[in-house]
């Protein structure tokens, strides 16, 4: 069920309106608007700064995540060329290992013909 708003309750709620109204005029006295336009202004402030602060922040993101791909891109290629660097040199080692048997297989072989 819905509450029902009474007339009573609204005049209490304007009431303790402009009790609020009263004492904020009773401590700030005629220099509230001074005030409410200082702090308006001091808030259009910290908003103008703030989106400054959150533009620089995207900026900065930006170029970060640029600079980290352009990094990573990198790395990738020195990884491809120090990979087929080292395949280069391992079928090297092995060309030369067979080298080695062969030369072995020759001087038995050239050892066997010159004893008989």
């Amino acid at each position: 069920m819905a509450k029902k708003t009474t007339p009573n309750s609204n005049n209490e709620n304007l009431d303790s309106s402009s009790k609020i109204e009263a004492i904020k005029n009773l401590i700030f006295g005629e220099n509230i608007e001074q005030y409410d336009s200082a702090f308006d202004t001091l808030k259009k402030d910290l908003d103008k700064k703030k989106k400054i602060l959150e533009d620089n922040i995207d900026e900065v993101r930006n170029e970060l995540m640029q600079s980290i791909d352009s990094l990573s891109t990198d790395v990738n290629i020195r990884i491809t060329d120090l990979e087929d660097a080292l395949n280069a040199k391992a079928e090297t080692l092995t060309e030369q290992k067979v080298d080695r048997k062969e030369l072995g297989k020759l001087l038995i072989s050239l050892g066997e013909k010159i004893s008989s």
